[in-house]
């Protein structure tokens, strides 16, 4: 059986300054150092997501290549109604 990625690291509490601390377990398990950047998403209303630029990048490509092939599905299926 696989091990699933954690995907829930515990919580973190936003300071004066805005600053949040990611927790130990995560920084480790996703490489992330000082001074990395990271990308601020908000992919939705109340949902905040930090991510290495690099590794949001194959994640969004690989997302789009499925999206293509769903397109591509549906259309099929259109044309055998």
């Amino acid at each position: 059986m696989e091990e699933k990625e954690q995907l829930f690291y515990g919580t973190t509490t936003v300071g004066e300054r805005g600053q949040v601390v990611i927790p130990v377990e995560a920084r480790e398990k996703l490489g992330i150092k000082a001074g990395d950047k990271l990308l601020v998403l908000s992919p939705k209303k109340d949902m905040l997501v930090l991510a290495k630029p690099g590794e949001f990048e194959k994640h969004f490509e690989h997302m789009l290549a499925k999206a293509q092939i769903i397109k591509e599905h549906i259309k099929k299926a259109q044309e055998n109604l």
